[in-house]
Order: C-alpha cells, then structure tokens, then sequence
C-alpha cells in the first residue's frame, strides 16, 4: 500500500504578512537557521493560522528576504508569511514580538496587498563602528571611492571566488557620532570612526565584511577591535539621492 502524506489542514492563504525584525544585541550572532527556527516556534505560540504547503514534509509557507549575514545585527530585516484568515497585523505584531526571544524584535507587521517584494530590496544601508584614527580611516575611504575596481576574495559553498566589490558601494562617509542611529547604551570606544555606506544588491552580494576587506587592500586599514556593523535600511534605491526608501510604501498607498 503507498504512503500517504501525514493529515493536515491545507487551507488555501487567505492573507499575506509581511513582517520587518531587527536582530539586536547578542541575536546578531544568530544564523539565519537559528532565527527561522525561533520563528517557527514563536508562530506556534502566538496562534498565527499558518497555512501549510502539501505533501509528506509539510512547510509552513514562509518567504525570507536577504538576511543579513552571521554576527551583523539589523534593523531592517523582511520575511513574509501566508495565513490562512485574516489577521489584524498590529495585534499579531504585539503577539509575535512577545513570543521571540528579546533581541529578535517585531518592528511592523503589514497586510501584503503587491507581489515582487523582494525586488523592492536593491541596496542596503550599513553603519560600520571601526576603532582606528579618524585619519586613517579618511585615507582608506578615499583610496576606496577613488578606486575603479578592487576584487576580493570569499570562499563560499562552491569554492573560492572573486569578484569586484567596488561597483557596488554607492556612498561611503563619515558621520558624527551624535547623528548615530545606534542603541543609546552603545558606547562608543575612543577613535571610534562611524561609516554609513550603501551598497547595490548585486550578484554576487557584497557583503560588509567584503566592503572591510576592500579598505584593508586598498587603504591599509587595521582596525583595533572587530568591527560592529549594522544594516540600517534595505529597500528600493533612489538613485538621485543614493538612499533607501521604503519597501512597504506600495502596501501603505492600497491598505
């Protein structure tokens, strides 16, 4: 006799959640299977109605969108998620942000009434704490800007690639430290240098340990301390102004 798939309710998606979470503090050490794990478990406990995909595994029908990498904490991460009945998105947000662990914090929560959200992310906005001179870094950030190509090197799953991180940085400066948009307990180590820079999503992605090696090639730049970075923003890109708007405005426009 065939097996049969494991009884489920598959309710077809009455509603599409889009969700915006920031991992703070020490949940920026998290991986991306640690917070789909977390998510899982939180949607459970909050009662969310998920809807389900079929078959012998069945998943519970959940879109990621570009997570940030291991050890960068964000304040701009999106995950979208089927339900199968209408929800009120500001009482799941209240419900489901209690349910995460603290550090992993439910910023928005929107019905998603337009398709091709992940589109929407072409650049991200990093802020970057490095503990060196203010000279030094202004002469790394120089050579890098002034630079029309710098390749650096990443091994990933297939191997060892190369690729041109320069194309990518759009904007690279400096900013004041009482402009920061860091927590309010971060405390700022001495020679401390803030850089908010934005980077076009490409193929393959830059990523801000990519943008730090760049600055050691070109720059000689050596930082003192690991570097803290954080994503800011992600979301469709201005090209006038190199900023990030944001990708929930076509879904505010027709709610």
């Amino acid at each position: 006799m065939a097996n049969k798939p494991p009884d489920r309710n598959l309710a077809p998606i009455a509603q599409k959640l889009r969700v915006r979470y920031a991992k703070r503090g020490r949940l920026r050490f998290s991986s991306h299977r640690d917070f789909q794990r977390a998510l899982e478990r939180a949607l459970r406990r909050a009662g969310v109605p998920m809807a389900y995909s079929a078959g012998f595994s069945p998943h519970p029908k959940i879109s990621y969108s570009n997570s940030a990498p291991t050890g960068v904490a964000s304040e701009a991460e999106y995950v979208e998620i089927g339900v199968t009945r209408h929800c009120d998105p500001t009482k799941i947000r209240v419900e489901l942000d209690a349910a995460l662990p603290n550090g992993l914090d439910v910023i928005e929560v929107i019905e998603a009434t337009s398709r091709d959200f992940s589109a929407r992310l072409e650049a991200s906005l990093w802020e970057m704490e490095i503990s060196a001179p203010v000279q030094e870094v202004a002469r790394a950030v120089e050579a890098l800007l002034g630079a029309s190509e710098v390749l650096v090197e990443r091994m990933t799953k297939s191997g060892k690639r190369v690729f041109d991180a320069r194309s990518a940085i759009l904007l690279m400066e400096s900013v004041a430290q009482s402009a920061v948009t860091a927590p309010a307990h971060t405390q700022m180590p001495p020679e401390c240098v803030i850089l908010h820079v934005v980077v076009r999503h490409i193929v393959p992605s830059v990523r801000p340990d990519d943008v730090l090696t760049a600055l050691k090639q070109v720059g000689t730049l050596e930082p003192r301390k690991p570097v803290r970075v954080t994503r800011l923003a992600q979301g469709p890109l201005s090209e006038e102004s190199i900023s990030i708007e944001d990708p929930f405005d076509p879904d505010r426009v027709l709610v």
